[in-house]
């Protein structure tokens, strides 16, 4: 049966397949809780909501015997370190460059899973990133590799860029011996982090995250991360690329997770055009969708306050009046990088004076230096 199922995935384009067992990683209803009660989380109330379930696979399904974690190679086809130094350009992270992996593989695990239903005569379920599965730890357990300093899962076959998924069954399958840690005295991806997100290895503070703050976080970005999240748009690659492990990994083999030139270094100006309309048409079909245009076009600001290019901020002028309060806030933050004192002044008596957001006002005030009492609206 184990034998069966393996050659079925590695059909299917799976290219690490391992077993574990539903208790393997008792650890995590230790772990888990003092993540969150560090906030480390930041807003993302999902991890708490089901955090039970997350610490025990068989909080979420009683009847599991074994977990089938499946990998599938992700790498990028353009170094994403390259990106960054592109400043007139949006640095998007490389997963998002391509078709959503959600839905490729959860149709590979669905096909899968069928397969192993039929062979065993017992019912299964399938996960990807859907559901408070830890996939990270149960992966480890399973062999598939090791959860590296940095957090992300570290293969020795295939660097840390693998995709992974997991399938609950009441079969019972042959587990793995876990895999154990090499990362050994190496420590770049902490010391390449642009926002200190480790305060120790093998520890992430979310909120401290570009790939968090641009992807998950609502609302303004904290001044103090601005600057250095550079020209990334959506999300951050720099400690997953720099990783010893990647020189082991191949070419991804799935066509429908090829990278979409598009979507590789789009240029700033272009992204800040984007009305609802055209953002959706642009990333149809792509993890960037689910932030939504407001978010994705707070980044790009940000991007743009970043870039230096004076030639840029005439986009950051139109972006003034957005309907989004948050989107205006970045927008003032990129004028006041890039326009002189009496530039800004002149656009504070056009658009600051009557803006009714405390966060859009200490915006004005911070940007042009503004009086305290200059950001209250005139007398009408």
């Amino acid at each position: 049966m184990r034998e069966t199922v393996e050659a079925r995935a590695r059909h299917l384009g799976f290219e690490a397949v391992r077993v574990t067992r539903p208790d393997a990683v008792p650890a995590l209803r230790e772990r888990l809780p003092a993540w969150l009660a560090a906030g480390h989380h930041g807003t993302m109330g999902w991890m708490e909501d089901r955090a039970e379930q997350r610490a025990a696979p068989s909080a979420l399904w009683e009847e599991t015997r074994s977990i089938i974690m499946l990998g599938m190679n992700a790498t990028p086809q353009h170094d994403p370190l390259d990106l960054v130094r592109l400043t007139d350009r949006g640095a998007i992270a490389a997963y998002a460059q391509r078709r959503d992996y959600h839905d490729v593989i959860k149709g590979k695990l669905k096909e899968l899973g069928g397969f192993l239903a039929a062979k065993s005569g017992e019912p299964v379920k399938v996960f990807v990133d859907t559901a408070p599965v830890m996939e990270k730890p149960l992966a480890q357990a399973a062999g598939l590799g090791w959860q590296g300093k940095h957090t992300v899962l570290i293969s020795r076959e295939h660097g840390n860029w693998l995709m992974l998924g997991a399938i609950f069954s009441r079969a019972e399958l042959e587990p793995d011996a876990p895999e154990t840690d090499h990362c050994g005295s190496c420590r770049r991806c902490l010391d390449i982090c642009p926002t200190d997100a480790f305060p120790a290895p093998y520890r992430l503070d979310a909120r401290r995250c570009i790939a968090y703050l641009t992807i998950e976080h609502h609302g303004p970005i904290p001044r103090e991360f601005r600057e250095s999240i550079g020209n990334r748009v959506f999300g951050c690659d720099d400690c997953l690329a720099v990783c010893p492990w990647n020189k082991f990994a191949g070419a991804a083999r799935e066509t429908r997770l090829a990278t979409r030139e598009d979507l590789a270094a789009p240029p700033l100006a272009e992204l800040a055009r984007l009305d609802e309309a055209g953002f959706r048409a642009r990333f149809s079909g792509t993890p960037i969708k689910r932030t939504g245009r407001d978010r994705f076009l707070r980044n790009v600001l940000i991007a743009i306050g970043n870039s230096g290019d004076a030639g840029l901020a005439e986009q950051a002028v139109v972006s003034l009046t957005d309907p989004d309060p948050v989107v205006r806030g970045a927008a003032v933050w990129a004028c006041g990088r890039l326009l002189g004192r009496a530039r800004l002044h002149d656009l504070f008596d056009a658009h600051g004076r009557g803006e009714t957001e405390a966060h859009v006002r200490e915006e004005w005030r911070a940007a042009a230096g503004l009086p305290m009492e200059a950001d209250r609206p005139r007398e009408t």
